[in-house]
């Protein structure tokens, strides 16, 4: 089981594999051709080769610590004490199509509960991460990524009643039941972006509220989590039952979540 002295102590060198894994995606032709799974999700040479940085990265940082990658999801999944989570390039869809809204994912999920997140946008110069009860912080990083400037961030309190406010949602990944949860709370303000960048903007106070009511995978999530929940904010399914990454799920499908910004808003 690794504790939160054992997280921060390996904060540092987690955030560098991170930086090399997004360098590795930004050193990698986009025109590859795109491969598919057998769900139909692609795969690039970009999501293989920051996986083999990480996953070798972790063997030398924490060699005893179980992880599970997207791309090695075949491994399964301890549901007991400390593992990695990780999805080496969240956003593929959005990579392939030459935006910038991709991300690198890894998290330390403890005891069922994210305890630790980082999550690099390496085409954007900025990593976001946070250790639960210790705080987040984003981190502003330099071309060659040697070197960045940190700055702490915060959610912040939900906008009073009649007050606008923001919810992030997905550019690709928009539901019907999702935009109904939106349509409850009127004066609601879309802002679409992709991959865990959505996690982020929450955990810097850009955002307000980030609900996605349908599915998708444990390892698209729990950087994120971990980021917003270090900031202040809280992760939620639809009843304000907080999210665990312990329970048997298959295919690591999570139905659906709630991040919050203010977590006082999702009691």
């Amino acid at each position: 089981m690794i504790t939160r002295d054992d997280a921060a102590a390996l904060m540092q060198p987690l955030t560098e594999l991170v930086l090399r894994a997004g360098a590795a995606i930004l050193a990698t032709d986009r025109s590859a051709p795109v491969e598919h799974k057998p769900d139909g999700s692609p795969v690039t040479t970009a999501d293989l080769a920051a996986d083999r940085i990480i996953a070798d990265g972790l063997k030398q940082i924490a060699p005893n610590v179980p992880a599970l990658s997207e791309e090695r999801c075949a491994l399964g999944r301890p549901v007991a004490g400390s593992f990695f989570l990780v999805d080496p390039l969240d956003g593929t869809k959005e990579y392939v199509a030459g935006r910038d809204e991709f991300t690198v994912n890894l998290a330390l999920v403890t005891d069922g509960k994210p305890l630790l997140g980082i999550v690099g946008a390496p085409a954007l110069g900025l990593v976001w991460r946070g250790l639960v009860g210790q705080g987040a912080e984003r981190l502003a990083v330099d071309a060659d990524g040697s070197t960045y400037e940190t700055a702490p961030i915060h959610t912040r309190p939900i906008p009073a009643d009649g007050e606008p406010w923001i919810v992030a949602i997905s550019r690709l990944h928009l539901d019907e039941r999702t935009l109904a949860f939106i349509a409850d709370r009127p004066g609601g303000v879309h802002a679409r972006m992709g991959s865990a960048l959505k996690f982020c903007r929450i955990a810097e106070g850009a955002a307000d509220i980030y609900p996605r009511l349908s599915p998708t995978c444990e390892w698209d999530i729990a950087a994120g989590a971990a980021v917003v929940m270090a900031a202040g904010g809280e992760l939620t399914d639809s009843s304000g039952k907080p999210l665990r990454f312990d329970e048997p799920r298959p295919n690591f499908v999570v139905p659906e979540f709630i991040a919050w910004g203010d977590a006082k808003a999702a009691a």
